[in-house]
């Protein structure tokens, strides 16, 4: 919409040959085509009250682009003789005040525009400390009334529109920055068309903002409960000011489609015809001399004839008594009409009154009532980063949750930072993403997309964001004071999924060295049960030495001293013979030593496989192949790595330079070695082979994919630790490196970088950001994880195969007792039907005393079974 600026001409009223005659020198705006039969109206009603005077009018359009030829023109007509100047232009022409003031012709200003109504919304609006504002009028002509005053007169930096049409609404909604206030100047018809229009545009967001200035007084057909539930200021026009305007008396009823403007204009018409009939009775001279003025540009004030003119202002005073409905403003020279208005604040539900307005003494406050500020709004920036920020989603279907409005839900550390400066601050604000979803990246041409992007652009008001602080985004905008300092980049990896086997106890040692246990423990036994069998120095060979029941080594019973050698509890009762305790002795040696050998490696293999770890720092994951490796696409940790590529490529040449220079001076130079190892360039490429992901959570899948522990996740290092801390498959890996402190951004030269500045320390100083980590960071799921520190027991899926082998052991002992228990019985039904030998007598036994002893046969061998060690000993 192009903005024309036009002068709107000051009435003169031209003075008639006689003194009965007046003439009117009317000047009016080319765009006012209403005004001129408003004013001819009042201007004839005027006439048949006041038949004393014959009343004439002339007119003149001005063109403001035109100013000098409407000078002109009216310079010719005050030659010709005019009674008053009466000015109808939307400003005033002060030009036209100083000519009446050079030739003594009274000048009258008259406002019939809608500056009125935008004087009391500047008023109203100033109260509340605004700074800016959005004006929607319901016509072209309106809105280029309001310019003229808001150009002259209002200090608040407004946009203007005329209505809403087409997409008018999507402009105001992208409109950077958003303003503060709106408002809506029209009549009752059109302010609910164009406040429903906004309402379905989605404008109405916000409490206190929109304000509907009526300009007529059917008001009441405005139905509140088509507000909703957001707050909405109201201004409306007194119903006395109908009475003023009609002479009635005050309380009258204002008729339907009661217009201000035509029955302002007929006012003041018959105002100033009221005005001249005073003068005329008081003697004074209505017309003013005509003078050979010559060139109006160069006319002298102190030879103009002010007589009349002073008259004039001297007996308005007491005209205005009369007509109640009008004022005099000295300074501004202007006729107005006390446009009373009270203003309210209401909903669907609720309203109240908040002040009133009057042109004699401005906005007057409620009694006890003071107008806070409204909040300040701003669209604030950020982009999802767990746990930074990110949107609250549904655990079971995974749909992002919506607020009472329909606005997402957001929830993280940066968005409890941003609460909190909201509090402390006093603003409103509004999440806006980027476009995106990126935090921003500068292409060649100097542009940034991204969160970055939309606050240089002036699309967001601040960015809260881990957002790290580098020289190339400084740029294009500003940071404030850190609000997290202890971050960098690190490595993540999964755990390697441990091959669970009841048995695993066994792996210990090799198959090879079980089978040659085995085979030790088997040819053992047979030595045994030879060494003791030929052996003429053995129990069951030399029965003489050993007259006491002594163990005979059986094949059975030397294989089973042989395994019952492998427990605490021993084999038995050893051999007698010097060679069998020999072979015995070397044995023991050998099941000590395998013992011993089997505890020792087995806490070792349990313990290195918990603390296995592939690698250990970034050097280490560069120098292998085996694992795969990647980071977040145009993130700051790939931007890390590019520089860092470069930054080797560039000392590479300078290294070059230096080392391979054929100058005399640099030669002694080449005994140094390439100082930088192109580590960066290699990780750079293993990343781009492998392909950088999307974002952070596609990059913590892959890792938690590979069960083997064979991909790594490079990222900012605080994500990492979160996600660690929720997840018992992960583990941080090596240190973090490339430590970067994030801060908030702000637009370039924002007044908000001090302020926010300061709040930051003050939360600091507060210790905000420790119990804000504590809630992010300290209550973890670490304590639900399984095995969760390098000093877990040994599981029971690692020894298993113990109880199972000792079940086994029971299980057969028992079948083994079945099978004896048949056995026997098979055996004693087999000895039973055998014919049985003839049952000898006992032998009658002599008891002599006390005492009775047997009486032995006398035929058998006398063997004593009692011996008395040692033998030398007496009892």
């Amino acid at each position: 919409m192009i903005l024309r600026f036009y002068l709107v001409g000051c009435v003169l009223l031209p003075l008639a040959s006689t003194q009965t005659s007046v003439k009117f020198l009317v000047l009016v705006e080319e765009q006012q085509k209403k005004v001129p039969p408003m004013y001819a109206e009042g201007l004839s009603t005027a006439q048949k009250d006041n038949s004393e005077l014959t009343l004439n009018e002339e007119t003149i359009y001005i063109n403001r682009e035109k100013e000098e030829e409407a000078f002109e023109r009216v310079c010719d007509q005050i030659k010709k003789g005019v009674t008053v100047i009466l000015d109808l232009t939307w400003t005033g022409w002060g030009r036209c005040r100083l000519l009446s003031e050079s030739t003594g012709v009274p000048y009258i200003r008259a406002d019939a525009t809608i500056g009125g109504f935008v004087q009391v919304i500047d008023a109203y609006l100033s109260e509340r400390k605004s700074t800016d504002a959005a004006l929607i009028f319901q016509n072209e002509e309106e809105l280029d009334q309001a310019l003229y005053y808001l150009i002259g007169n209002s200090i608040i930096r407004v946009i203007v529109l005329d209505g809403l049409p087409g997409n008018a609404t999507d402009k105001l909604l992208a409109m950077r920055p958003v303003p503060s206030y709106f408002v809506i100047f029209a009549d009752t018809e059109n302010v609910i068309k164009l406040f429903k229009r906004a309402q379905e545009g989605k404008i109405v967001t916000r409490n206190e903002r929109w304000n509907l200035v009526f300009t007529d007084f059917m008001y009441d057909d405005f139905q509140k409960n088509s507000i909703g539930s957001i707050l909405v200021s109201m201004l409306t026009l007194s119903k006395d000011v109908c009475c003023r305007l009609l002479g009635a008396d005050k309380g009258c009823s204002c008729p339907p489609k009661f217009q201000i403007l035509p029955t302002y204009m007929k006012e003041v018409m018959m105002f100033l015809s009221d005005l001249l009939v005073e003068m005329k009775k008081g003697g004074s001279d209505l017309t003013i001399p005509t003078k050979d003025w010559g060139d109006c540009q160069n006319i002298d004030a102190k030879t103009a004839d002010n007589t009349t003119r002073d008259k004039f202002y001297d007996t308005m005073s007491q005209v205005l008594e009369q007509h109640n409905a009008l004022g005099f403003n000295q300074s501004r020279w202007l006729l107005y009409y006390h446009n009373d208005m009270e203003i309210s604040i209401a909903n669907s539900s609720y309203e109240d009154r908040l002040a009133k307005w009057t042109m004699d003494e401005g906005l007057t406050l409620k009694p006890n009532l003071t107008l806070a500020p409204t909040k300040r709004f701003f669209r604030v920036g950020t982009a999802e980063a767990i746990p930074w920020s990110y949107m609250k989603r549904d655990p079971k279907t995974n749909e992002i949750l919506k607020d009472a409005d329909g606005n997402d839900v957001w929830e993280g550390y940066c968005i409890d930072l941003l609460k909190r400066l909201s509090e402390l601050m006093k603003f409103d604000y509004e999440i806006v993403p980027p476009a995106n979803g990126e935090f921003g990246k500068r292409y060649p041409n100097g542009t940034w997309d991204g969160m970055v992007g939309d606050l240089a652009m002036g699309e967001t008001d601040m960015v809260i964001a881990p957002l790290t602080m580098t020289s190339e985004r400084e740029e294009v905008i500003d940071f404030v004071a850190p609000y997290f300092d202890q971050s960098g980049i690190s490595i993540v990896i999964r755990k390697p999924v441990r091959k669970t086997s009841l048995f695993k106890f066994m792996t210990v040692l090799r198959l090879e060295v079980w089978l040659s246990i085995v085979g030790a423990l088997t040819v053992t036994g047979i030595m045994i049960w030879i060494l003791d069998k030929y052996s003429p120095y053995s129990a069951q060979n030399n029965k003489g030495l050993y007259p006491y029941p002594c163990r005979e080594f059986t094949l059975k019973e030397s294989f089973w001293f042989a395994l019952t050698s492998f427990t605490p509890q021993g084999g038995g009762e050893a051999p007698k013979a010097l060679s069998g305790r020999t072979l015995v002795a070397a044995y023991w040696l050998f099941v000590v030593l395998m013992l011993a050998t089997f505890t020792a490696n087995l806490a070792a293999f349990l313990t290195v496989e918990r603390m296995k770890s592939p690698v250990a720092s970034l050097e280490q994951l560069a120098r292998q192949s085996r694992i795969n490796y990647t980071v977040v696409n145009n993130s700051d940790t790939h931007e890390y790595f590019n520089n860092m590529k470069n930054a080797e490529d560039v000392l590479y040449n300078v290294w070059k330079d230096i080392t391979l220079n054929s100058s005399s001076d640099q030669s002694k130079y080449r005994v140094w070695d390439y100082p930088i190892k192109e580590q960066y360039g290699h990780i750079l490429q293993a990343i781009m082979q492998t392909g950088p992901v999307e974002n952070a959570s596609i990059g913590f899948q892959k890792v938690i994919d590979q069960e083997e522990g064979k991909f790594a996740f490079i990222h900012d290092a605080a994500q990492i630790r979160y996600e660690v801390s929720r997840n018992c498959n992960l583990t941080e890996v090596g240190e973090m490196f490339a430590e970067q402190p994030y801060a908030i951004a702000v637009q370039q030269g924002s007044h908000l970088q001090e302020e926010i500045s300061r709040k930051i320390l003050d939360l600091q100083k507060d210790r905000y950001f420790e119990t804000l980590s504590g809630k992010y960071w300290n209550s973890s799921a670490k304590g639900d994880c399984p095995n969760n520190d390098d000093s877990e027991g040994i599981t029971l899926e690692s020894l298993g195969g113990v109880f199972i082998a000792t079940l086994f052991g029971l299980a057969l002992a028992m079948i083994t007792l079945a099978g004896e228990i048949f056995y026997y019985k098979r055996k004693k039904m087999t000895t039973v039907s055998a014919p049985q030998p003839p049952i000898e007598q006992p032998k009658k036994q002599i008891t002599i005393g006390k005492e009775f002893r047997p009486v032995m046969d006398k035929t058998m061998p006398r063997v004593s079974y009692i011996s008395v060690f040692p033998r030398n000993q007496l009892y």
